[in-house]
């Protein structure tokens, strides 16, 4: 290793490899799920505050030394957001049973198309549970 290069993310023979990167998102929305049992607490209309965290792999531009702009990132998946936002997602095609694994996988496939390098997903209904998702397999 020559230790002349001391500024790590210019030297030529290193390659930093891939990079994970996040962005975090919230909204509020109202929902119901139509298929739990009468009398589960889901059933009735309630409101949750969302927590999304989106993940993107890509390697590091060697010119401008991040994976993707954050702001890039923002302008792609601001507008889906707002899709849902203060709405009742019931009434949303593709969330008529709202759940946060189905939340999880309706908000890829909206995302997936603008960001190609999405690898992950993590949605957060309320500070103790959630949903993981990686696209379909």
């Amino acid at each position: 290793m020559d230790y002349l290069c001391r500024n790590y993310w210019k030297c030529d023979y290193l390659d930093p490899g891939t990079m994970q990167i996040f962005k975090k998102f919230t909204f509020d929305s109202a929902h119901f799920l139509p298929n739990v049992p009468e009398g589960h607490k889901c059933r009735n209309i309630h409101g949750h505050t969302y927590h999304l965290s989106v993940f993107i792999d890509d390697k590091l531009d060697p010119h401008l030394n991040w994976v993707m702009d954050f702001s890039a990132i923002y302008k792609a998946i601001d507008p889906i957001i707002k899709s849902i936002d203060h709405k009742l997602m019931n009434d949303i095609p593709g969330l008529e049973n709202p759940t946060c694994e189905q939340i999880a996988i309706w908000l890829w496939d909206q995302i997936k198309p603008q960001i190609p390098q999405l690898i992950k997903i993590e949605l957060n209904e309320t500070p103790t549970s959630g949903v993981i998702y990686t696209g379909k397999v």
